[in-house]
Protein backbone atom coordinates (compact mmCIF):
# COMPACT_ATOMS: atom_id res chain seq x y z
CA UNK A 1 0.00 0.00 0.00
CA UNK A 2 1.31 3.12 -0.98
CA UNK A 3 -0.30 6.75 0.84
CA UNK A 4 0.47 9.66 -0.32
CA UNK A 5 -0.21 13.09 1.68
CA UNK A 6 -0.92 16.54 -0.42
CA UNK A 7 1.04 18.73 2.17
CA UNK A 8 0.20 21.80 -0.15
CA UNK A 9 -3.56 20.94 0.59
CA UNK A 10 -3.31 19.78 4.29
CA UNK A 11 -4.41 22.20 6.44
CA UNK A 12 -3.63 20.35 9.72
CA UNK A 13 -6.89 19.68 10.84
CA UNK A 14 -5.39 16.21 12.25
CA UNK A 15 -8.54 14.25 11.65
CA UNK A 16 -5.97 11.87 9.56
CA UNK A 17 -4.06 11.29 12.70
CA UNK A 18 -7.46 10.74 14.60
CA UNK A 19 -8.97 8.23 12.32
CA UNK A 20 -5.23 6.53 12.55
CA UNK A 21 -2.55 7.21 15.37
CA UNK A 22 -0.24 4.53 14.39
CA UNK A 23 0.65 6.25 10.33
CA UNK A 24 -0.25 9.83 10.71
CA UNK A 25 1.65 12.31 13.43
CA UNK A 26 1.27 16.00 13.75
CA UNK A 27 4.14 17.94 14.67
CA UNK A 28 3.98 21.40 15.88
CA UNK A 29 0.44 23.04 14.33
CA UNK A 30 1.24 22.10 10.84
CA UNK A 31 4.08 19.49 10.04
CA UNK A 32 2.21 16.10 9.67
CA UNK A 33 4.72 13.37 9.13
CA UNK A 34 2.96 9.88 8.05
CA UNK A 35 4.21 5.90 6.81
CA UNK A 36 4.35 6.28 3.04
CA UNK A 37 4.55 2.94 2.99
CA UNK A 38 1.68 1.21 5.88
CA UNK A 39 1.27 -2.41 5.67
CA UNK A 40 -1.80 -4.20 4.36
CA UNK A 41 -2.88 -4.83 8.02
CA UNK A 42 -2.91 -1.07 8.38
CA UNK A 43 -5.84 -0.87 5.28
CA UNK A 44 -8.96 0.24 7.13
CA UNK A 45 -7.40 2.45 9.60
CA UNK A 46 -5.69 4.01 6.59
CA UNK A 47 -9.00 4.17 4.58
CA UNK A 48 -10.46 6.00 7.68
CA UNK A 49 -7.87 7.95 7.69
CA UNK A 50 -8.49 9.17 4.16
CA UNK A 51 -12.25 9.70 4.61
CA UNK A 52 -11.80 11.94 7.15
CA UNK A 53 -9.71 14.13 5.75
CA UNK A 54 -12.18 17.43 4.94
CA UNK A 55 -9.53 18.74 2.20
CA UNK A 56 -9.03 15.22 0.47
CA UNK A 57 -5.09 15.74 0.97
CA UNK A 58 -4.55 12.23 1.50
CA UNK A 59 -4.86 9.38 -1.15
CA UNK A 60 -3.88 5.59 -0.74
CA UNK A 61 -3.12 3.23 -3.44
CA UNK A 62 -3.41 -0.11 -1.94
CA UNK A 63 -1.85 -2.27 -5.26
CA UNK A 64 1.49 -0.11 -4.62
CA UNK A 65 2.72 -3.00 -2.36
CA UNK A 66 6.10 -4.72 -3.80
CA UNK A 67 6.30 -1.71 -6.78
CA UNK A 68 9.96 -0.57 -6.74
CA UNK A 69 12.09 -3.70 -6.98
Amino acid sequence: MKVVVDLNRCQGYAQCVYAAPRHFVLQGREALIYDPSPDEAARAEIERAVHACPVRAITADPDAAGEAK
